[in-house]
């Protein structure tokens, strides 16, 4: 898994609440079970016409947009159904980072275990961001996960928390597998001894 510790990008705003999964990824693009190549369904339904032409409204289509590696979203992101195809879309069009002031368990869950940063703030804060966001290319965040903090274009920092061992796990790039190797040592420990006490087993 791709590490994270600071990322400096543009920011694209989103600020629809209760953001489902099937939003972010629809149910048509679930018949693959490769993390790679779902970017292009992302925000689908919002993303092209019906026709299947790309909509020139939605913001992920907009030139100062098109390489936003930071979404700044409404409330309740990621609610729904528990799909991993979620996560696996937006890593696959470039975003390592969600911002919002809620996010739905399972979803939250899952972005940690595939290196993207979720990111709790209040409400005063996401719609500073989102003002900032809204200036396009010209106006970049910076995410620090080892301080904590977002620095807004004027140098202003917004700090966030998250839990110690979520931080380790993205710093060091660690999906549940790595985290389990990291223990290796002393897993190798207990089975020497165990097989000493108990050779029979």
């Amino acid at each position: 898994m791709q590490k994270f510790d600071r990322l400096t990008g543009v920011a694209a705003p989103l600020p629809i609440v209760n953001i489902d999964t099937d939003m972010i990824i629809p149910k048509d693009y679930l018949k693959t079970i490769k993390r790679t190549g779902l970017g292009v369904g992302l925000f689908a339904n919002l993303r092209y016409l019906e026709d299947g032409a790309p909509n020139p409204d939605f913001v992920l289509n907009k030139p100062a947009y098109a390489k936003a590696e930071i979404l700044i979203a409404g409330d309740n992101f990621g609610c729904g159904s528990s799909r991993e195809h979620a996560p696996w879309a937006l890593l696959d069009f470039g975003i390592r980072c969600v911002i919002s002031t809620s996010f739905a368990d399972i979803f939250y869950n899952n972005c940690f275990q595939n290196g993207i940063l979720p990111i709790r703030v209040t409400q005063e804060e996401l719609d500073a961001l989102l003002d900032d966001a809204a200036k396009g290319a010209n106006a970049r965040l910076s995410v620090d996960l080892e301080t904590q903090e977002i620095q807004r274009p004027d140098g202003a920092t917004i700090h966030f928390d998250i839990e110690t061992s979520r931080k380790h796990r993205l710093l060091n790039g660690l999906d549940d597998i790595g985290m389990t190797l990291e223990r290796n040592p002393t897993i190798a420990d207990y089975e020497t001894r165990l097989s000493a006490s108990r050779p029979w087993a």
